[in-house]
């Protein structure tokens, strides 16, 4: 896998995914029927759709002066067709010389169609010649070529016949990373998933088709690249006979597979080697490469791959099918690991280790990703998915078995509230934005973008859920039968599904199918009834996006009320319509239900009944019996407490804080007494940031971090004896272990202890404080026996105003002379620490000699660091400072400009969201943006245009015009006014924005700088004054809400209320916003990818009052 370096209903005048469920569940017309109290223009709007029909990501076509230019094109999997041809081998001769490599391929293909189009985009290699049959063909007369494609205009049809294409390149220029690039160690390596095969030579540059690699010869320079590696077995090896300085290998891989599994290196590397035997008896051998320096942080992924090895055969019964295998550890790549057949590529990040340089974090990391790629031989190598709509099928499954493989390594309930902590920190945010999709995206422009946390963590989850549904024993037979039926083909997630299904034909796995289509994060709510016969009901609803429900498992257990133990164990509860109610029987006492035990689903659980909420989960924090549940109770208890201290909330609840002290002192008194001490570390550590925005409607970043610090420092300054004599303790403890362990109990002892030291090193308010705490750190720091300490003692300096700063920071520098992995968290600590001029501190490290944009690692460990700063981000200059960098990266790695840009996905849930949309504007405005960047800002911004779908040809020379945020509506307009002299009855906005379209379109003689810019200036002019009528609107319509608010509240508790003044009230307001009607609409397009086209208003409505509809219902209700 390329695996990542590291995510609604229609209500009364709204739609959005946040607010959708009710309306789409119970059906638009009996939430939105008119009434005296619904005026006819709150009704919903006729649907309307934008439609982008390709077949490939980008398109070629010549503007009137002859030049080539690239445009956008949405590809769709409704559109997949097989390949009339197949290529059934390649031999492949790669000459490597300084800036000029010469790629010689053979390929046997037999076709059923006169013509063959092979991928290859010509930016990056250039053609030299084509043999058909060892005949030379003329370019024109034989075959065409263009941007992106070669086509052959005649060949033999249904007869093999061999087709030697030779091509050059210069990966040395190569700063995208994708195809075969020199990295900044001088070897070079490839990285070919998803389409970068293309970039390397022509070829059928997509999954499904599976070709044997049955020659690979490498030639090199023997001084300056010693070591020469492709996949599979090596076959010859030796000197080359004209000329004694360059040396060959030849390598051959048995197993078919598709050009994204090819790789080869070329370097000066050192190894470690070692072997496994596998059950069936058969010796494989196993070789790790790095730069020779690097070799000894290379023996923990040794024994991580053979722990991965013999934990595969005795969980799956799967053994290796080579007789060699090799990782190579590569300092500039893209993504974390790759899983090339029999040549591992990593991330420096996810090989290298050891005590010195390496956190326990980055241990776990690496024994993860090391397992991960190693799993992907079965689940991804010989069982491919047919096309990259598909990549969950692999991605989603492969990440299971190395959460599954880690959870047995180490701590199950650990492992299980990490990657929680991880899905609902990016997943949930990337489902609650813009580039929202299904496990199985139904469409993309460039697929780099959708290697995301909902392809690879949800679609983990989803194969989890099979799990539970299914039992661990139905599981394995599903996998092992898909396996066996699928083996050596490019298959589909239905093939999938229908496996597990044909496995296990007592249960009906039917609607489950719906998780791969379905975006969004569904919701379960539920309610619970103790009767006096013993029993107890638990009703349990769904929402999701689409209304329509889900096939959703829910783990529940039950808690004696008086006594707290637990009177029903685990139970599976299938929820699959959107109501259910499930009784349970032969009960002595009242319960409290846990529910969602381990996580079950990926779902959000909320309670009908929220009055007695914190005293259940203080209940269930102290007695249940589920590890997961009894740390999701605390969470969610400090979850409301620090709410309760955001800037817009006058007081705390007493009660909020007291369930909060109880859980935190209770965890604290025994958590040396706990034999998982990581467990006592995660509970009491608080909910991040990002955790906590993914609760909140609207959200205020520097007011939550304030919030949140301001818990943080009330329970350090109420339990700072505790803490510190809990913190002493451990500290005696873990200095009588002279050897550094990284077991799962010594990670644990580290871990508590970190997370005591910076609950203390909190209070510095003042000198005093700021000065012991400040001292505390240091010591941490200077006693640290690895980086793990090392690194917790920075962490805590970095934000106190004392000079111990620096002088850590000196001392850290020079560590980490040499070694870019340590390199990379300086940089980090610093664009994290919480101090007033941090964003002049990155700036400053933006500048640093050390810094370079061309080593992805290092741009994440600062960039991507300081958009996770509240304080540093969430500003002006912090947002500006953004937008230079993508501009600036997106020149160079286009698939790293738009992971950078990732967090400004939910600009609209900002208070500070316009001026993260001007960012995107400006990205948007740029005359040459990658697809990569293009299809993140396009659809963070809403503002994107793509025409291809509607037949119109669009110059390339007016890309505002092209990329307007309007022009998706107006795009229908501008075809059917060429048939009638009126615009249709429909969109306000629509008609707006067909007209300056339609009167602008630039002539040839228009496409100079000064005219764009022009055009863009009257664009903004006329959005400007749309979004003036927006502003009337918007606040119209919140009067409007509040009205109906107030009239509710005031019904639900008995007030009297005179419902001809409130009608009186509301149609005042209806007609003063009858002029704006037009804007309170919204348009959602048939596929489940292509993004609503949403208004301010909309989305404004959405956070204002999600009860709304039951205020109306109750009103209406009181309607004489």
């Amino acid at each position: 896998m390329r695996f990542p370096a590291s995510t609604l209903t229609t209500a009364l005048l709204c739609m959005s995914r946040s607010a959708a469920f009710v309306v789409a569940k119970r059906g638009a017309s009996s939430v939105c029927r008119r009434s005296s109290l619904m005026p006819s223009f709150l009704q919903l709007p006729r649907m309307m759709t934008v439609c982008h029909l390709s077949s490939s990501t980008t398109s070629s076509s010549s503007s009137s002066s002859g030049t080539e230019v690239s445009k956008p094109i949405e590809v769709f999997r409704k559109d997949y067709q097989p390949l009339p041809y197949k290529v059934d081998t390649i031999e492949l001769d790669i000459q490597l010389e300084p800036r000029k490599t010469t790629i010689t391929t053979q390929m046997t293909i037999i076709s059923s169609s006169p013509t063959v189009t092979l991928d290859g985009d010509r930016s990056v290699i250039e053609l030299q010649h084509v043999l058909l049959n060892g005949t030379l063909l003329q370019e024109g007369t034989d075959y065409q070529v263009t941007a992106s494609e070669l086509t052959l205009l005649q060949v033999p049809l249904h007869t093999p016949f061999q087709l030697t294409i030779q091509v050059t390149t210069i990966p040395e220029d190569n700063t995208e990373l994708s195809g075969l690039y020199q990295d900044s160690s001088g070897m070079y390596c490839t990285q070919m998933e998803a389409m970068g095969f293309r970039r390397f030579t022509y070829m059928a540059d997509r999954p499904d088709q599976m070709a044997t690699f049955s020659k690979v010869r490498i030639e090199a320079d023997k001084e300056q690249y010693p070591v020469l590696l492709s996949n599979g077995n090596l076959l010859e090896q030796g000197s080359c006979n004209d000329n004694n300085n360059r040396h060959y290998a030849i390598w051959q891989d048995p197993f078919p597979k598709p050009t994204y599994l090819f790789a080869m290196v070329a370097g000066n590397l050192g190894k470690i080697q070692d072997e496994y035997t596998t059950k069936s008896g058969r010796r494989v051998d196993l070789q790790i490469f790095a730069e020779p320096h690097q070799t000894h942080l290379l023996h923990y992924a040794m024994l991580s791959l053979k722990r991965a090895m013999q934990w595969d055969e005795d969980r799956y019964g799967l053994e290796y099918d080579l007789d060699l295998y090799n990782i190579v550890a590569v300092d500039s790549f893209n993504m974390g690991a790759m899983e090339n057949k029999g040549l591992n590529v990593f991330n420096t990040a996810y090989v290298l280790a050891d005590p010195a340089t390496a956190t326990d974090t980055d241990f776990e990391r690496v024994e993860s990703v090391i397992g991960h790629e190693y799993f992907h031989n079965w689940t991804g190598n010989r069982v491919t998915c047919r096309d990259w709509f598909q990549l969950t099928l692999k991605e989603g499954l492969t990440v299971f078995r190395d959460q599954e493989f880690s959870a047995d390594m180490n701590s199950a309930a650990v492992n299980r509230i990490e990657n929680v902590r991880a899905l609902r920190g990016r997943q949930f945010a990337e489902d609650a934005g813009p580039m929202a999709h299904p496990i199985r995206p139904e469409s993309y422009i460039s697929m780099d973008n959708f290697y995301t946390a909902t392809v690879y963590s949800k679609g983990a989850e989803v194969i989890r859920m099979y799990q539970t549904i299914l039992g661990v024993e139905g599981f394995n037979q599903g996998l092992k039968l898909y396996l066996e039926r699928h083996d050596g083909q490019a298959v589909t997630c239905d093939d999938f599904l229908q496996a597990m299904a044909d496995a296990n034909p007592d249960i009906d796995l039917t609607l489950f199918r719906r998780w791969y289509s379905t975006p969004g994060t569904p919701v379960v709510k539920y309610r619970g009834e103790w009767n006096e016969d013993g029993t107890y009901q638990l009703q349990l609803e769904q929402e999701t996006s689409d209304g329509e429900p889900l096939h959703i498992p829910v783990a529940v257990g039950l808690l004696d009320q008086a006594t707290g133990e637990e009177v029903v164990s685990t139970q599976v509860l299938n929820l699959k319509e959107s109501q259910q109610t499930f009784t349970f029987s032969d009960l002595a006492g009242p319960v409290v239900p846990s529910i969602l035990r381990t996580f079950s689903a990926p779902v959000k659980l909320v309670p009908l009944e929220k009055d007695n909420e914190s005293l259940a989960l203080a209940f269930l924090a102290a007695h249940d019996t589920d590890g997961f549940n009894r740390w999701e109770a605390v969470q969610r208890l400090y979850t409301s407490l620090i709410f309760q201290h955001l800037p817009s909330k006058e007081e705390s609840s007493s009660s909020s804080w007291n369930y909060v002290e109880q859980a935190f002192a209770r965890t604290l008194d025994t958590c040396l007494d706990n034999s998982d001490y990581s467990i006592s570390a995660y509970v009491l550590t608080l909910p991040s940031e990002s955790t906590l925005a993914e609760e909140m409607d609207m959200i205020d970043p520097i007011g939550l971090h304030q919030a949140r610090s301001t818990v943080k420092q009330q329970l350090a300054r109420r339990f700072e004896s505790v803490l510190m004599e809990k913190y002493s303790a451990l500290t005696e403890l873990l200095s009588q272990t002279k050897e550094l362990k990284f077991d799962a109990t010594s990670i644990g002892l580290r871990r508590l202890r970190n997370v005591l030291l910076d609950y203390l090193c909190s209070l510095t308010d003042t000198p005093e404080e700021r000065d012991r705490a400040a001292q505390l750190a240091m010591n941490h720091y200077q006693a640290a026996t690895g980086m793990t300490d090392q690194m917790a003692g920075l962490s805590s300096l970095v934000s106190i105003d004392t000079p111990h700063r620096q002088d850590a920071l000196d001392q850290f520098y020079q560590q980490a002379v040499g070694n870019s992995l340590v390199l990379n968290k300086w940089f980090t600590v610093q664009a994290l620490a919480n101090t007033p001029n941090s964003l002049e501190t990155i700036q400053q490290l933006y500048q640093h000699p050390d810094f370079t944009l061309k080593n992805p690692n290092r741009v994440r460990a600062l960039v991507g660091a300081f958009t996770m700063n509240a304080v540093a981000f969430h500003q002006p200059a912090g947002y500006q400072f953004l937008g230079d960098v993508l501009l600036a990266v997106d020149a160079l790695n286009p698939q790293l400009s738009s992971r950078l840009a990732s967090p400004l996905i939910q600009w609209r849930k900002y208070v500070t969201g316009k001026l993260m949309k001007e960012q995107l504007e400006r990205l948007l405005a740029q005359p040459k943006l990658s697809d990569d960047l293009y299809e993140i800002t396009d659809k963070l911004a809403a503002m994107a245009a793509r025409q291809q779908g509607d037949g119109r040809e669009t110059s390339e020379e007016a890309p505002v015009i092209k990329r307007d945020k309007f022009a998706a509506l107006a795009a229908r307009q501008v075809e059917e006014t060429t048939t009638t002299t009126t615009l249709p009855k429909r969109d306000k906005f629509a008609a707006m924005a067909a007209r300056p379209i339609i009167e602008q379109q630039p002539t040839e003689e228009a496409t100079s700088k000064e005219n764009r810019i022009s055009e863009l200036q009257q664009r903004c002019q006329q959005r400007d004054a749309i979004y003036a009528d927006l502003d009337q609107a918007e606040a119209l319509v919140i009067q409007l809400l509040q009205v109906a608010q107030d009239t509710a509240t005031a019904l639900s508790s008995n007030q009297e209320v005179s419902v001809s003044q409130y009608q009186s009230t509301l149609q005042h307001i209806h007609a003063l916003l009858q002029p704006h009607a037009q804007y309170v609409q919204a348009y959602q397009a048939p596929s489940t990818t292509t993004r609503m086209y949403q208004t301010r208003v909309e989305w404004r409505l959405a956070v204002e009052a999600q009860e709304i509809l039951q205020d109306y219902r109750a009103l209406e209700r009181m309607e004489p």
